[in-house]
């Protein structure tokens, strides 16, 4: 399912790829929408692929802001496992994960208000330590694995294990099911290569910068990602529920452990990945902050005048990003009660973002099936002939994963363990369509009206 999330979540790269060129705006998907859906359709289409990623509205957990939440959360996660790892008395405890989350998106906070002229620097060197990261895990395992799990049948079964059994744990009762089901679990990793054009306006020469840098970021990532996949996967065999029961609460780590046999060296290694995801945090905040800003500036959302001032003396929308502090800090509060009811936040993340993708390749499939509103927009990122079969390919994908994103982990699961993301997916669509119609329609006209009236 890590290879099938690769290739459809590629096409759909693609697809938003060519759209940023046309439409370089930080609106993203809901500024696309408004280009490209019929024009009859046009403000009511756009401000629902709005709400899907706009942030605030509604439970503020669908789309990017649900994502940081959850990209936070992991980030502290690691910080829990590597006290863990050091200090044998220590327990993880709910709350411990609310409070890291929180100081981690504060610490991204002042990385994207104080120290924002410095954030392409510190990005530069976050990245080139990605790569050595990438480097430094491949070099452990591939070197170490082999006497990591003692095999009765020697490594060469455990490679075959690895790739040719196959079990449905979760009793759904047959392994394809299973499977698809399992979709969540690479969506979180793999879902987000829009983030870069939230930050056109901020770009120079975004129509040819930014949807090159979307479909390489993509590219080197998803090769990465699968790389390392096969590698973990190679190392555990069919020995995985040996490192499910790991107390630092995080499997990799475990697995680095019983391969290094080091304590050290694990450390270093988990600190490194805790270092990552500490600027993913960061990165999330300034996507975040940017969509919310640019929905909030088309008057999409409640309290938009605020949402949408920039203070003087700023070049950053700091209301913007103080208020997603405050809704991830609200958010981790569930951390503490129940994290089942936070993967439904992680549920609802990925569901958002999927029906915005979902409407926005809908509307320029229309538009590139309608012959009376004329060729598209100009693109310095064209796909050409290839376009039309690279949007039905994505979008078919996204259809066929989008329902799996509703089902609990295993059958007849019991109120604790449902998937309530579609009770709270169906309570902020109605709450969303009530409040466009009494006031939505009235304060919010899409960017394209915009557009025309500049005309």
């Amino acid at each position: 399912m890590f290879f099938v999330t690769c290739v459809g979540m590629m096409l759909s790269t693609l697809s938003m790829a060519e759209m940023a060129s046309m439409a370089p705006t930080s609106g993203g998907q809901y500024h696309w929408v408004s280009e490209f859906a019929p024009q009859r359709y046009q403000k009511f289409l756009s401000y629902m692929a709005g709400m899907f990623i706009g942030l605030v509205g509604w439970l503020s957990a669908l789309g990017w802001q649900a994502g940081l939440v959850v990209t936070s959360y992991t980030a502290a996660q690691q910080f829990g496992a590597l006290i863990a790892l050091n200090v044998p008395s220590y327990r993880i405890q709910g709350w411990h994960g609310t409070l890291l989350s929180i100081a981690i998106t504060a610490f991204a906070i002042v990385f994207n208000t104080a120290l924002a002229r410095k954030l392409p620097l510190f990005e530069m060197l976050v990245g080139v330590l990605n790569v050595l990261g990438f480097v430094a895990f491949l070099a452990v395992l591939w070197s170490m694995a082999p006497g990591a799990v003692k095999e009765e049948s020697g490594k060469d079964d455990r490679k075959k294990k690895a790739w040719t059994e196959f079990q449905d744990n979760a009793g759904w009762g047959d392994v394809g099911l299973a499977t698809l089901v399992g979709i969540l679990g690479p969506s979180v990793t793999l879902i987000g290569a829009d983030s870069a054009c939230h930050l056109s306006e901020e770009v120079r020469d975004a129509s040819w910068v930014l949807p090159r840098s979307m479909v390489v970021t993509a590219a080197i990532n998803y090769t990465v990602g699968f790389v390392m996949t096969v590698t973990v996967m190679m190392t555990v065999g069919d020995h995985a529920s040996e490192f499910l029961d790991s107390r630092t609460g995080q499997v990799y780590v475990q697995i680095l452990l019983d391969v290094t046999q080091s304590r050290a060296g694990t450390s270093v290694l988990t600190a490194l990945m805790a270092v990552l995801l500490l600027f993913c945090a960061v990165n999330g905040v300034t996507t975040s902050s940017r969509q919310l800003f640019a929905f909030a500036r088309d008057n999409g959302l409640p309290c938009s005048r605020w949402l949408a001032t920039v203070p003087t003396g700023w070049d950053i929308p700091v209301n913007a990003i103080m208020t997603t502090l405050i809704i991830t800090a609200l958010l981790s509060l569930i951390i503490i009660g129940s994290s089942i009811a936070f993967n439904v936040i992680t549920a609802i993340g990925q569901v958002g973002l999927y029906t915005s993708y979902i409407i926005t390749l809908g509307a320029i499939i229309t538009r590139r099936f309608s012959r009376r509103r004329g060729p598209l927009p100009r693109s310095r990122f064209d796909l050409g002939r290839a376009g039309l079969p690279i949007n039905l390919g994505a979008l078919a994908f996204l259809s066929v994963m989008f329902p799996f994103l509703f089902f609990p982990s295993g059958p007849s699961p019991s109120p604790a363990d449902m998937n309530w993301s579609c009770v709270v997916y169906s309570i902020v669509v109605v709450f969303a369509m009530i409040y466009y119609f009494f006031r939505g329609r009235y304060v919010y006209k899409g960017p394209v009206e915009y557009v025309r009236k500049d005309i």
